[in-house]
């Protein structure tokens, strides 16, 4: 079983940044890639950053350039640094582990937090 549990949400304005982190239990890292996703009202949870076990990282490409996926492995964390925000990166925003192949199990999901950038 993994939980996986975010902070770091809220308001800011267009340029601003924000932090997002997931702590993530249990020896999460070594079979799971870890991934942000988010969701606009109605529509499908679109995946916006992925760092898989082995470091590979990968952006959607609307914020190459503009967010950072990083990991602590001693924390058992991820986070998604997000600068030069926009109104379109405004969305709920999941953390997601996915089990590499060969890994019995399911993607976990956080409970999400809101991000809202004004312009």
């Amino acid at each position: 079983q993994v939980q996986l549990v975010e902070s770091g949400g809220g308001l800011v304005q267009t340029g601003g940044s924000l932090r997002l982190s997931c702590a993530a239990s249990g020896r999460t890292f070594s079979n799971y890639a870890m991934g942000w996703f988010r969701q606009y009202p109605g529509k499908e949870r679109e995946l916006v950053a992925r760092i898989t076990s082995s470091g590979t990282i990968s952006y959607v490409d609307s914020v190459k350039g503009r967010f950072t996926i990083s990991k602590d492995n001693a924390k058992n964390t991820v986070y998604l640094q997000m600068n030069s925000l926009k109104p379109e990166d405004t969305a709920v925003y999941y953390c997601n582990a996915h089990p590499r192949f060969g890994i019995p199990s399911g993607d976990y999901w956080g409970q999400g937090t809101q991000v809202t950038v004004s312009s």
